[in-house]
């Protein structure tokens, strides 16, 4: 079943949904996973019976061969339980479901923003439009600060002819 799953998945659209670390650290498992299969297939196709016969006749001492065909007809593997890593793998799936959900939250929060900016900007008068009102308007603070400056006789925004230059028409 996990054959057909991994066949199934387009990792190339996957790239261009998940973000960059997202999709390296699923390169990483994939990539391992790849290397992990290929060992299993060369270790099946290994020869796995042991010719004692062959070393009886070739060794002097037929006790050791004796012993090690015993040992090696009484091995079986060691049986794990695969329960603590499923559970582990389980709650890796449940942080990386949530991590999604709230990325989702704030794409469509973002994206929302961003259509309301696009409408804003589409109903916006031209600049050539705005009064010097309309621009007192939109940011009550430059009147404020502007009466400052006049109030204090600074004729001069600071850093304006250090970037611009002087303005000045020759009659």
């Amino acid at each position: 079943m996990s054959k057909s799953a991994a066949q199934r998945i387009d990792w190339g659209a996957l790239g261009t949904k998940l973000k960059p670390d997202t999709l390296a650290q699923i390169s990483v498992f994939r990539r391992r996973h790849q290397e992990l299969t290929k060992l299993v297939g060369e270790l099946r196709e290994q020869n796995k019976s042991i010719d004692f016969a062959f070393y009886e006749s070739k060794l002097q001492n037929k006790k050791v061969v004796s012993e090690a065909k015993k040992t090696f007809e009484q091995f079986k593997p060691a049986a794990f339980d695969l329960q603590q890593q499923l559970k582990v793998i389980q709650e890796h799936e449940q942080q990386a479901v949530q991590l999604a959900k709230q990325t989702e939250q704030k794409i469509q929060v973002e994206l929302k923003e961003l259509q309301e900016l696009l409408v804003n900007i589409e109903q916006a008068r031209p600049v050539d439009e705005l009064t010097v009102d309309d621009v007192a308007k939109a940011y009550p603070e430059l009147e404020e600060t502007v009466a400052k400056m006049a109030k204090r006789g600074q004729w001069r925004v600071p850093g304006y002819y250090e970037r611009f230059g002087e303005f000045a028409v020759g009659f």
